[in-house]
């Protein structure tokens, strides 16, 4: 039997790459969701069997699904940090599976709270099936047993400039510039805040890229999860310095009390942003470094790095999303509602990307 995939968000960045991905798939019928039936429409026409539907998170969402039929949804339309479980609830209700792009740190560390009500549905709810956490949580997992004590981890997310940004994921990070939220250092919960604690890393090919403090669901997961953990840092950062410290300079401005907030300038702020492509490129990485100590007590490092060309970043964190459509579609079990976490293990997710510009790269260090 084919299972009806139905993508909220589907003509957008994330969205439209999901769409890509899994057309062709004869397991899967895509259906493409966008609160404007033309653009959800004209986005359905080139793929073989795709429907194109209207849909708003807003609204009656039990109306929609009634008429949509979705077996599952993958919904990609964020920010995350300002919504409920409005959607994933209604698949619930609806009997169809659920998996998110969520990268709010609440949201997807307390998905949990609808394990009970997806298990009697006898569907699977999956939070933040991207890069954080399910990435992340991956290469831990994989390089953590050469480790006899594994106590930090140094990671972040260097984006291209030249890529489809959305209004939402800019939203999204504007959210928490400037503000304050909680990391692990020394073993204790430390207080920082978004985009500030400036640092660099060079990466190969890409060369120096600027990076800031992000609040991300791992933060909030993982130091449970690996108990023997003293220090996390995630950050993040653009391809262009000067839009970095430009960002920099405005966290200042919410941290000092300035500004409440910068969301409300999301629109014109991405606008500006994109006058900068010209500067860019389509390159972008992502590093995590891990350290602790080896059997015999002397300081240990591994290094993991995805090197991203053409624009091909985005696949990254879409896809526990694609995999997790395909799996479904093919028999997997799993139910119950949970952070994505111990779904896709670190081969897996490096198999799916192959055939696009991006080369994996692993060091003792």
């Amino acid at each position: 039997m084919v299972m009806r995939v139905l993508v909220i968000g589907g003509t957008g960045n994330f969205g439209g790459t999901i769409v890509d991905a899994l057309a062709g798939d004869p397991a899967l019928q895509l259906l493409i969701g966008s609160r404007d039936a033309a653009r959800a429409q004209a986005r359905a026409a080139p793929v073989p069997g795709a429907e194109g539907h209207a849909i708003d998170i807003t609204q009656d969402l039990a109306a929609a699904f009634a008429r949509i039929r979705p077996d599952m949804v993958i919904h990609t339309s964020g920010p995350f940090q300002d919504q409920g479980y409005a959607v994933a609830e209604a698949c619930i209700a609806a009997g169809a599976h659920y998996a998110d792009l969520a990268d709010a740190r609440g949201f997807v560390a307390s998905i949990g709270a609808l394990d009970a009500a997806a298990r009697a549905a006898g569907v699977l709810v999956v939070a933040g099936a991207s890069s954080v956490p399910c990435l992340t949580a991956a290469v831990i997992d994989h390089y953590r047993p050469g480790f006899a004590r594994l106590t930090g981890i140094d990671y972040g997310i260097s984006a291209a400039q030249q890529t489809n940004r959305g209004l939402a994921t800019t939203s999204a990070i504007l959210s928490y510039l400037g503000r304050p939220f909680t990391t692990l250092r020394n073993g204790r919960d430390a207080t920082v805040h978004g985009w500030h604690g400036l640092h660099a890393r060079r990466y190969p090919e890409l060369g120096w890229r600027l990076f800031g403090h992000c609040d991300v669901p791992d933060l909030a997961l993982f130091p449970a999860r690996y108990p023997e953990l003293r220090d996390i840092r995630f950050a993040a950062g653009h391809e262009i310095k000067l839009l970095h410290m430009g960002g920099w300079v405005a966290a200042w401005l919410v941290r000092a009390g300035l500004l409440r907030s910068l969301q409300p300038w999301s629109r014109l702020i991405l606008g500006v942003a994109r006058g900068f492509d010209w500067m860019g490129s389509n390159r972008s990485g992502f590093h995590m470094i891990l350290r602790g100590q080896d059997a015999a007590g002397a300081p240990r490092q591994r290094i993991f790095q995805l090197i991203a060309r053409s624009g091909h970043g985005p696949a990254i964190p879409c896809m526990p999303a694609i995999l997790l459509a395909r799996r479904l579609a093919r028999g997997l079990a799993t139910r119950g509602a949970m952070p994505c976490l111990d779904l896709i293990n670190l081969e897996d997710y490096i198999a799916a990307l192959e055939g696009l510009d991006i080369t994996v790269l692993a060091e003792d260090a």
